[in-house]
């Protein structure tokens, strides 16, 4: 029955073949343009940590109040925090976890005289950045807090980085040069780029996670600059020293808590420590602190643009007007075989079988329309990737999963856009065909 029913609908399917074409180009259209507008939707508002991104938060510290551009009480704080106010958090320690952390970069080069030297982009952190965020490893692991105090040199390696340098290899125990010293590899990880990149949004929030992990107490000894947002209220004075004193900010801040109880703990502890600067006369304003987990913070900074989701909710709104039309093509369709229909039921067939026939005629168009889809909505990612702003660029990829649901999207959509009129089709009165031919 399935094989007589696939055959009749193929035969269906050439039978006027200006409407079927109509039919296959408004789903594959429909389905093209929201498509790809979803998936860039999708890629950016995903929470890449939502097994325990209720635990981690952000620090914001107001240092400048609310007359130098970025803080007071109806204001947010700033974005980062100095170097000052980043040790007083580590060396506080009311956290499960705490990491400082902030951008850097490297001419790197290893022992192998045929590797040419790249230039690397690193993240100076704390031995817990591993364990907070989950980071996988493939080879070796992280650092552990005595690292962090013996400022020792060494290095986790990402895929990336590993795979130009070693060419993929366990390269645990191996000797790399970031600017002439030598760091020893102690870690590889396993491919790994959160997208938004979470744990910092102060650049491209959707940009590639760094090639390489390192110290940062060793970074700070070292008076290794950043490579990422620097921003300063003041002349921070010459000299790396003066810096580190200085209110700029360009550190970023996480800290690992289990429960709202610690939260709230945790940002009395901030307020207290702007209240005590504030009565040493640091600052002269109210304290004016966040913490913030993944998700809100992904909602403050914006992560994904106004003109993303209104093109998410117009391709929504273009898909259900493609159904619409092609629903009433369907129905035109099947009103123009209404002496065939009549025949077919005097001489037998139930409505039944008339319902499913019309499915399957529906589910043949359906799926030459997926494929037509399929190939749109990787065309108009690929037009993403070459004409869209930085972000955009970083989602705009068409993945296995993407890709199904192309297909059942389509396959869903028509099928519930062919209810109506394959029902129709199936209450043809066959007396009144017969009697008018």
């Amino acid at each position: 029955m399935f094989a007589y029913q696939l055959k009749m609908a193929w035969l269906n399917f050439k039978r006027a073949p200006a409407l079927t074409a109509l039919m296959v180009l408004a789903i594959g259209l429909g389905v093209g343009a929201s498509m790809t507008s979803l998936q860039v939707f999708r890629a950016m508002s995903g929470n890449p940590i939502s097994w325990k991104s209720d635990r981690l938060f952000y620090v914001q510290i107001d240092e400048w109040g609310p007359g130098a551009g970025g803080g007071g009480q109806e204001r947010e704080p700033q974005e980062q925090v100095s170097y000052s106010n980043a040790q007083m958090v580590m060396n506080a320690k009311l956290g499960k976890r705490q990491v400082a952390m902030y951008q850097v970069a490297f001419a790197v080069k290893t022992d192998d005289d045929a590797f040419k030297p790249i230039t690397a982009s690193g993240r100076a952190t704390y031995a817990d950045f591993f364990a907070m965020f989950d980071v996988p490893f493939a080879y070796g692991a992280g650092w552990n807090a005595a690292a962090d105090e013996g400022r020792k040199q060494v290095v986790v390696l990402s895929d990336k980085a590993n795979e130009k340098m070693f060419a993929g290899a366990d390269s645990v125990g191996k000797t790399v040069y970031l600017d002439q010293k030598a760091f020893r590899v102690i870690g590889v990880l396993k491919p790994w780029r959160p997208r938004p990149r979470f744990y910092d949004m102060t650049n491209a929030n959707f940009g590639d996670a760094e090639q390489l992990y390192l110290p940062y107490t060793w970074a700070i000894d070292n008076q290794i600059g950043t490579n990422g947002n620097n921003n300063c209220n003041a002349d921070p004075g010459e000299g790396y020293p003066a810096y580190l004193v200085s209110t700029c900010i360009w550190q970023q801040v996480w800290v690992e808590l289990d429960s709202p109880a610690e939260q709230a703990r945790y940002l009395d502890f901030l307020n207290n420590h702007s209240l005590e600067q504030k009565k040493s006369g640091k600052i002269d304003f109210e304290p004016n602190n966040r913490l913030y987990n993944v998700e809100q913070r992904m909602e403050k900074v914006g992560v994904v643009p106004r003109d993303v989701k209104v093109s998410a909710i117009l391709s929504l709104g273009f898909l259900l007007v493609c159904l619409i039309n092609t629903a009433g093509l369907m129905l035109a369709k099947a009103l123009s075989r209404s002496s065939e229909i009549g025949l077919k039921r005097a001489l037998g067939a139930s409505r039944t079988m008339l319902f499913r026939q019309g499915l399957m005629d529906a589910t043949l168009v359906a799926s030459v329309g997926a494929l037509i889809g399929g190939v749109l909505t990787w065309a108009g990612l690929l037009a993403m990737r070459r004409l869209g702003d930085a972000d955009v660029q970083a989602v705009a990829q068409l993945d296995p999963v993407a890709l199904l649901l192309v297909l059942l999207l389509a396959l869903l959509a028509t099928l519930l856009a062919a209810l109506y009129p394959t029902w129709r089709a199936s209450l043809i009165a066959p007396a009144a065909q017969l009697k008018s031919n």
